[in-house]
């Protein structure tokens, strides 16, 4: 019984970390402009994403706008999103993995053997979902950080952690969870 309890909860947890995958991977607000002296007005919000960049004008405004060349885009940003990307497919093969485990988890002809492989599966490929979020995720926070704090960095150009990056932080542990919970 607690076997079963425990696939549920890794099937839940893995599904929600999966839908945070998604979310953070299309989301704009991986970095966020950052209003550090006290005499300034604040008109508009700038938001850097994978995709995209937005304006917020008096928080009633906003504007997108795509990068116009995947040639032109800095190789980190690149590499961000072809993790985020490679995290976002494992996530989907993961949880179809786990719901397959989950399904057919009750004794059969096939024995222990098949419904133990499907479980181990899904373990693994939850752990290896969760490891690929957390290093975008963490890289770019990492990043933002350094910058904020480096006195060569002019201040119209500091950024602050978005909301992204919370959520594919939170879609990490709970990738992670999951990944125990199955192995």
């Amino acid at each position: 019984m607690s076997c079963c309890v425990l696939q549920i909860a890794g099937l839940v947890f893995g599904g929600v970390g999966m839908l945070g995958t998604l979310a953070a991977t299309a989301m704009p607000q991986w970095r966020v402009s950052a209003h550090v002296e006290a005499n300034l007005v604040v008109f508009e919000s700038i938001w850097e994403g994978l995709w995209m960049d937005c304006i917020s004008q008096l928080g009633l405004r906003l504007q997108c706008k795509l990068y116009d060349s995947v040639l032109a885009l800095p190789p980190p940003l690149e590499a961000l999103r072809a993790l985020m990307c490679l995290a976002v497919l494992l996530a989907i093969v993961a949880f179809l993995v786990a719901i397959v485990g989950v399904k057919y988890s009750q004794p059969s002809k096939e024995g222990p053997q098949a419904i133990s492989t499907f479980i181990l599966a899904a373990g693994v490929a939850f752990l290896l979902t969760g490891g690929l979020v957390l290093v975008p995720v963490s890289w770019t926070g990492g990043a933002i950080v350094r910058d904020f704090y480096d006195p060569a960095v002019p201040v119209p150009l500091k950024r602050e952690l978005g909301a992204a990056l919370y959520v594919g932080w939170a879609s990490s542990a709970l990738l992670l969870a999951a990944g125990a919970m199955y192995c």
